[in-house]
């Protein structure tokens, strides 16, 4: 489902932020990733959907090559992902239906077929209730909640979550961790950066730290 061999990614600067790392992640797997601010934690999600590329070694995701992948080609492995970003990344003067409706729009779907996912991806999320609230009127939580379904309602094989609690109260990142593991028992590969161990215990998942450019197994 996800494989790293031999990556090594280098900043601009020289920093080495993964140094020689190979990892395998296998389909259905809830993972964590750790570390300490500036480990290379987002870097290596970021890897994973080409918005970054490695500086050698090689990248796999869905049985897909990232290395020098052509523009058409990392579109549609996209359409296979969801990505849920900190910052939620709405638009802003579109409406809770207009903004999941967009990601489906974007991609040619059919007006009968985003209208038969709406719904079922709001009621996951719990905002089936505020379709017609634009970002500004919700809470940190529904706003994260919305990014969320804008990620799913593609039914990825693949989730990436980067720090999609790291500006929440413990309320809601329990009600974000709890949409995760429910997609995870749907089959979903969920892979989530996180600096909160109160979350982290409440689970059994797998956690990866990363480590001056290296990535180890803690669980």
């Amino acid at each position: 489902m996800v494989e790293l061999e031999q990556v090594t990614k280098l900043f601009p600067n020289g920093t080495c932020v993964l140094d020689n790392v190979n990892l395998q992640i296998h389909q259905g797997e809830f993972v964590y990733i750790t570390g300490v601010s500036g480990a290379g934690k987002s870097t290596l999600l970021r890897l994973l959907y080409g918005a970054e590329q490695v500086t050698s070694g090689m990248v796999m995701v869905n049985d897909v090559c990232l290395n020098r992948i052509s523009s058409r080609s990392l579109a549609l492995l996209r359409r296979r992902l969801g990505v849920v970003y900190q910052d939620y990344r709405l638009l802003a003067n579109r409406t809770v239906s207009e903004n999941v409706a967009f990601v489906l729009r974007a991609q040619g779907m059919a007006p009968w077929e985003i209208k038969r996912r709406l719904g079922p991806t709001l009621k996951m999320v719990g905002l089936l209730d505020k379709v017609d609230r634009f970002p500004h009127e919700l809470s940190g939580g529904e706003q994260q909640r919305l990014s969320l379904a804008r990620a799913i309602v593609n039914t990825p094989v693949v989730l990436i979550a980067d720090e999609p609690t790291g500006n929440l109260d413990r309320e809601n990142s329990l009600l974000v961790l709890q949409i995760l593991q429910r997609l995870n028992s749907f089959g979903v590969t969920i892979l989530m950066t996180s600096h909160d161990p109160y979350l982290i215990e409440r689970t059994q998942h797998r956690v990866l730290r990363i480590e001056e450019g290296q990535v180890y197994d803690i669980r």
